[in-house]
C-alpha cells in the first residue's frame, strides 16, 4: 500500500523559509513522481511543484519559481520542498501526491495517492 507522510509545515514570517518533507512508502519500483499541491482558504487547489523518478523531469508553478526548490533523497524515499522568501500568499495547506509512471509534464493529470497535508502559515 502506497503511503505518503508530509511534515515540516508551520508558522513563519514573510521572507522566511520552511522545508517540507514527503516520505513515500509502498512503491515496488522506482517509477513514480511526487507532486506538491496547496489549497489556500477560498481558493482552488494549485499545483506547486513536481519531481519525477520516471524521467527526471521537474515542474514549478510560476508563482513559486525562483523561490521554491524540489529535491529527492532516493535512499530515504523522501521528497523535499525547500521554500524560501515566503510570502503571505503562500499560506495554504500543502499536500504531496504520488503517481506511478508519471512525468512532471503531466503534473495536472489526476494523482492516485495523497498525503494528509501540512499547514503553512506566513505572517506579514
Amino acid at each position: 500500500e502506497v503511503q505518503l507522510v508530509e511534515s515540516g509545515g508551520g508558522l513563519v514570517q514573510a521572507g522566511g523559509s520552511l522545508r517540507l518533507s514527503c516520505e513515500a512508502s509502498g512503491f515496488t519500483f522506482d517509477d513514480y513522481a511526487i507532486g506538491w499541491f496547496r489549497v489556500a482558504p477560498g481558493k482552488e487547489r494549485e499545483g506547486v511543484s513536481c519531481i519525477s523518478r520516471s524521467d527526471g523531469s521537474t515542474y514549478y508553478a510560476d508563482s513559486v519559481k525562483g523561490r521554491f526548490t524540489i529535491s529527492s533523497d532516493n535512499a530515504k524515499n523522501t521528497v523535499y520542498l525547500q521554500m524560501n522568501s515566503l510570502e503571505p500568499e503562500d499560506t495554504a495547506d500543502y499536500s504531496c501526491a504520488a503517481e506511478l509512471s508519471r512525468s512532471c509534464v503531466d503534473w495536472n493529470k489526476p494523482w492516485d495517492y495523497w498525503g494528509q497535508g501540512t499547514q503553512v502559515t506566513v505572517s506579514s
